[in-house]
């Protein structure tokens, strides 16, 4: 009987879900179970309608321009909505699946975002997928439920790019445009692109953005000896001799550099960064670390203002 390679990667894919569905789960039970509600707040107080005046309502409510224009009294009617939107976009770009490490950044990704996902599901929130390349590939509305989330963690290990390069500024304006006001954006890329600033500042403005930056250990200690390298993102190839002090040296100073233009670009659009390092081998504590991290110095600022 001939094996079904499509059949056989699938069911690879669903014990991974799985995997990190025990894993992330385990970590929002505990470490994480009370960063979460204390960083990721609902916008409170929202209004609602306006309708008439009836006895004992507050007059501190009434819509005086509606009661002037309609000649009898209108309130406004508010209700207490806890609830938050964390939304995530992925980027679907061929770098995602490069580099040296037993995970690569998508599979870090999944693991790293199925935690937050999982415990939105805990505080009955809503979560929303926008996974993107140079276009915008798949778009997941807001939704509750654990099957909602686990269908997302498997389009965050399984979706298809159609393109080798990626355009941030598709998801973002995606996410001014389609999502309730003030949710909770994570970012998520290697972030080897630019030219989308514009869109990343007005998706800021509706939203609160958070830059879930993916760093590959090459980029702290990139590997020494010869190496044949593929862009991942276009044609070129190269062979580089990584044991050359002046190839280190040029290297790390590319590195520095892109990280404090990348920097400099998510402070000025007023947007979190929650830098999340992939480890060589495959470490579960490695997936707590950042985000713990990412909470405590939230909660540290939230404490001070």
């Amino acid at each position: 009987m001939e094996r079904d390679p499509a059949g056989d990667e699938l069911q690879q894919l669903l014990r991974e879900v799985r995997h990190i569905r025990v894993q992330s789960g385990r970590l929002v039970q505990g470490a994480l179970a009370g960063g979460y509600r204390s960083v990721f707040r609902g916008s409170g107080i929202e209004f609602e309608e306006v309708r008439e005046y009836v006895e004992g309502d507050d007059p501190r409510s009434v819509d005086w321009n509606v009661t002037a224009r309609m000649g009898r009294p209108f309130v406004k009617k508010y209700v207490d909505d806890r609830q938050l939107n964390l939304a995530f976009l992925l980027d679907l770009s061929a770098s995602m699946d490069a580099g040296f490490s037993a995970w690569s950044p998508r599979q870090m990704a999944a693991r790293v975002c199925a935690s937050l996902m999982l415990a939105a599901v805990q505080h009955d929130d809503r979560v929303a997928f926008i996974g993107y390349d140079e276009e915008v590939r798949r778009f997941e509305q807001p939704r509750k439920g654990l099957s909602h989330v686990l269908r997302i963690v498997r389009d965050f290990l399984s979706l298809q790019s159609e393109s080798q390069h990626s355009d941030p500024a598709v998801a973002l304006n995606m996410a001014t445009r389609a999502l309730p006001k003030h949710s909770a954006v994570f970012l998520v890329s290697d972030f080897l692109g630019d030219k989308w600033q514009p869109a990343l500042h007005e998706c800021a403005r509706h939203h609160e953005v958070i830059a879930v930056r993916l760093l590959a250990p090459e980029l702290k200690d990139p590997p020494k000896g010869m190496w044949r390298l593929r862009d991942a993102e276009g044609l070129g190839r190269r062979i580089v001799d990584g044991s050359s002090e002046q190839v280190q040296q040029e290297y790390r100073e590319r590195v520095a550099q892109w990280d404090h233009e990348v920097r400099q670009m998510l402070r000025g659009a007023g947007v979190a960064r929650l830098d999340v390092p992939i480890p060589i081998t495959a470490d579960p504590d490695a997936v707590a670390r950042p985000i713990l991290s990412f909470f405590q110095r939230r909660t540290g600022r939230a404490s001070r203002s």
